[in-house]
């Protein structure tokens, strides 16, 4: 749990991973194809949740999850920062909410692992086949469906958590006292991510919708991209980023 010494060596074993990964990416090639699979998610995470994120009272936290948790961004710099202190995030942040920053860490070295075995897979199927086809063809060669699971349910969990420690009035007026000792000890970034999360489940109010919804879709996609016949998954997803797509 968050008040164990443990806390801060899983802190650094995620961010560990994620940066012996980013060391393994140099060649242009698979530095292009982690892109592309990163933007393909992107597009499709887009799409499943084009509902809530048109809804006044989701869209805030939808846009928390697809750019924190599973998002195309460079989190380099916040990894480094994450790293280089992990140890004083115990001593300054409520137990409750260090639980989070080991969530975030966790989800982080996850999607950085499947995506860049993927991205490995689509080298492989070279550039002629289809933009969609390609990248089922690479989550089957990849595989780990118990990582895909566990990827899923620390993402349920942050959520579920997040929603909780928003009833918490206190533990939010703690949090904005904590943004000056938090600058000065270097962990501004993580600082932000928790008022953003705070304030966009804080804003959504009852969270169990939007959760539900994040399970049943994410599990049903998981099921086909592991099970469906693959030209009607492949049908199936390309549908799915034409509905983004045609909107760019």
């Amino acid at each position: 749990m968050s008040d164990t010494p443990q806390t801060a060596s899983r802190i650094r074993a995620h961010l560990g991973e994620v940066a012996h990964l980013r060391t393994q990416i140099r060649e242009p090639g698979l530095i292009a194809a982690t892109a592309a699979v990163k933007q393909l998610q992107s597009l499709r995470f887009r799409s499943t949740y084009a509902d809530f994120l048109e809804s006044p009272s989701h869209e805030a936290a939808t846009r928390f999850f697809l750019e924190e948790l599973y998002g195309k961004t460079d989190f380099t710099e916040r990894d480094t920062q994450f790293g280089r202190i992990a140890g004083a995030i115990e001593r300054l942040f409520p137990a409750a909410v260090v639980e989070l920053a080991v969530d975030l860490a966790e989800i982080h070295a996850l999607s950085e692992r499947l995506d860049h075995e993927m991205a490995g897979h689509w080298t492989s199927f070279g550039s002629e086949s289809l933009e969609a086809e390609r990248y089922v063809r690479s989550w089957r060669a990849t595989g780990q469906p118990k990582q895909r699971d566990r990827q899923l349910a620390v993402v349920l969990h942050m959520g579920r958590e997040m929603q909780r420690l928003t009833r918490i009035k206190s533990l939010q007026i703690g949090l904005k006292m904590m943004r000056k000792p938090a600058r000065l000890a270097g962990l501004s970034s993580l600082q932000q991510i928790l008022e953003r999360g705070f304030a966009a489940f804080a804003a959504m109010g009852d969270a169990k919708t939007f959760l539900t919804a994040i399970e049943s879709r994410e599990s049903t996609w998981m099921d086909n991209m592991f099970d469906m016949g693959l030209a009607t998954c492949t049908e199936q997803l390309a549908m799915e980023l034409s509905k983004v797509q045609s909107k760019q």
